[in-house]
């Protein structure tokens, strides 16, 4: 059990779950209307695959190379970040890393290109996330993992909410697997309950509302 539960930690790592939200509305079959101005399904191939590098380098490459630096020269203890006053300079990373891909998209995809506006909503809501996550670990060792399930669960349903057609089974894994996720990180002893609800209501409320009021 506790090795499915280690598996389960790496395998929905806080780090990936943004780049799994955005690979899941640009590739299962969803439908807005006659304009489908915001459905990221119906973009050119090229143009996805070239959003999910972006997020790719800039969710996972980038911070998870300043984690292995930390670790290296003992500015943490763990990757996972155990101990809550080792967790400030990570966040910040990973803030600096949202800002970045927001900034570039805002600036290489003008709004006048006609892009779904998801493109700069999705980064725009991991900004607002991790700034938050920043001042709650001053006082509680707010779960990651659960805030990065509770961005992709956040996401899915606003996009959805905006959809005519859409797969509703995502909407369905993404609930559940936020669910196996914090039992695991409570199981591991991790997190309390409490931090582990407090992290994924902040990514799941906080995601929809940016996306969703874009």
């Amino acid at each position: 059990m506790k090795i499915s539960a280690h598996l389960i930690s790496w395998l929905f790592v806080p780090l990936i779950t943004p780049v799994l939200g955005m690979i899941l509305v640009m590739f299962v079959s969803s439908y807005q209307d006659v304009l489908n101005e915001d459905c990221l399904y119906t973009m050119n191939p090229r143009q996805k695959w070239q959003i999910i590098y972006y997020y790719f380098f800039f969710c996972v490459v980038v911070p998870g190379l300043a984690l292995l630096y930390l670790k290296g020269v003992g500015v943490i203890s763990t990757l996972e970040i155990d101990d809550r006053r080792e967790r400030a300079l990570p966040i910040l990373i990973m803030f600096c890393s949202c800002l970045g891909l927001y900034l570039l998209h805002t600036f290489m995809i003008p709004k006048s290109y006609g892009f779904p506006k998801y493109i700069y909503s999705y980064p725009l809501a991991g900004v607002v996330v991790t700034a938050i996550c920043f001042f709650q670990t001053l006082w509680k060792k707010v779960s990651l993992h659960a805030g990065g399930m509770g961005i992709l669960s956040g996401f899915l349903i606003a996009y959805a909410m905006e959809m005519q057609e859409f797969q509703m089974w995502i909407i369905l894994f993404a609930i559940i697997s936020s669910g196996i996720v914090m039992s695991a990180r409570v199981y591991l002893e991790k997190h309390t309950l409490l931090e582990v609800v407090i992290g994924w209501f902040t990514g799941t409320f906080v995601t929809f509302a940016v996306n969703y009021y874009y």
